[in-house]
């Protein structure tokens, strides 16, 4: 869906293998993983790239919208939370609204 879009999507089938695109094409605008994943977490992952680039964007889509992990990795972090099931035109929007955001500063 993010070529669609017009926007250049890597992809990774775990946070190992995100880990290594990461590192073959940083930086990169805007991270979006599921926070539920085998192996490394979503928030896991986000935190290891944020560790690297401060100022990533990441968007998290998940089926638990209103869950303690959501709340203290998601919420609490300043992240953007897109619940499932969602539309190609919400997941547009939501990437449109992060990445027309100023970047966050590296103080994060």
């Amino acid at each position: 869906m993010v070529g669609q879009f017009g926007y250049v999507a890597l992809t990774a089938d775990s946070g190992e293998h995100a880990l290594t695109v990461y590192k073959n094409h940083a930086p990169i605008e805007l991270l979006i993983t599921d926070v539920v994943a085998p192996g490394m977490s979503g928030p896991m992952l986000a935190d290891k790239l944020v560790a690297l680039q401060p100022d990533l964007r990441v968007l998290f889509i998940s089926g638990y919208d209103n869950t303690h992990m959501v709340q203290k990795y998601v919420v609490e972090k300043g992240h953007a939370l897109l619940p499932k099931p969602f539309t190609v035109e919400e997941l547009r929007g939501k990437m449109n609204e992060l990445l027309s955001k100023p970047q966050a500063s590296a103080s994060r």
